[in-house]
């Protein structure tokens, strides 16, 4: 049995874990307000661009002249996975939901006979990754200098993946993040960003079989200046919902573990009152006991 001044140390640790998780809670609430409020303000941006690429682009899908960014490669061998994570831990499943869902994605293409590499963003995914796919992962990039996440940094990592795409460095490329929900729900994602993905683009055409729309310049001009940009946006958004729902993992696994840290303290303080009883008990029994011998 643990000794008073054991118990005293168990419960004054706990009390000292349980004061950061509550302050680490309250900071990632905070920084969520702002997280939310710009992954939201950032989706109708997206959302509006990948409509505006489809009504482009619903005519030259599968077409002779259509943009590489659009028409890929023609082949389908080797896969780029730009993997997002977050640079810290302490937010629940956020970061290994995330590398689960890539290291599955990329098992199932080797597993198929492709060739997979991968661009890390964010120094837990990194970590994750790279136990298995060492030799697979070709770039790497920290967010910690590029907090709050902008838009700068989002280009730069697109400018990276166009410049490797024009080199001949891959054919297919997709994009891992996590879609924020709420609090409690972030949901891990991934979508293609080469060839690009335009749901849009059927629909534009369909609606398109009614109406005569002319652009100026043509649709092949447009859409070689629109993709990239496009791609950079995707990447933005991507980048600004993952940093909303690391906040949102982070502040309910810090509730949850101020929740059992407190749960801790009342089972500990109970061991520690029961066991003070007994020994009380013990020396008031031994006195009583020399008394009685006198």
């Amino acid at each position: 049995m643990a000794s008073l001044k054991d118990l005293r140390n168990r419960i004054t640790s706990v009390k000292a874990t349980q004061k950061i998780t509550k302050a680490m809670q309250m900071v990632a609430a905070a920084k969520l307000r702002r997280a939310q409020n710009a992954a939201e303000n950032g989706r109708p941006y997206a959302e509006k661009m990948a409509r505006v690429l489809g009504n482009l682009a619903g005519n030259l899908i599968g077409g002779v002249g259509a943009p590489r960014l659009l028409s890929g490669t023609g082949k389908d061998q080797v896969h780029l996975l730009v993997v997002c994570t977050g640079d810290r831990g302490l937010a629940g499943a956020f970061n290994s939901s995330i590398a689960r869902l890539a290291r599955d994605h990329a098992n199932r293409l080797m597993t198929e006979g492709k060739t997979v590499k991968i661009m890390t963003v964010g120094k837990k995914g990194l970590d994750i990754l790279r136990r298995q796919f060492r030799d697979q992962i070709i770039a790497s990039r920290d967010i910690r200098g590029n907090k709050p996440v902008d838009y700068p940094f989002a280009a730069e990592i697109a400018d990276d993946i166009l410049a490797r795409f024009e080199a001949g460095e891959f054919d297919v490329a997709t994009l891992f993040y996590s879609e924020f929900r709420s609090v409690i729900s972030q949901i891990p994602t991934a979508q293609k960003l080469i060839p690009a993905e335009l749901p849009q683009a059927e629909a534009a055409t369909a609606a398109g079989s009614d109406a005569a729309m002319e652009f100026e310049p043509n649709e092949e001009t447009i859409l070689e200046t629109l993709l990239p940009k496009n791609l950079t946006v995707q990447v933005f958004r991507a980048l600004l919902e993952n940093a909303a729902s690391e906040q949102g993992a982070r502040m309910s696994a810090m509730d949850s573990a101020t929740r059992n840290a407190g749960e801790m303290i009342k089972k500990q303080t109970l061991v520690y009152n029961r066991t003070r009883q007994a020994m009380i008990t013990k020396e008031l029994i031994e006195i009583i006991s020399g008394a009685e011998a006198l």
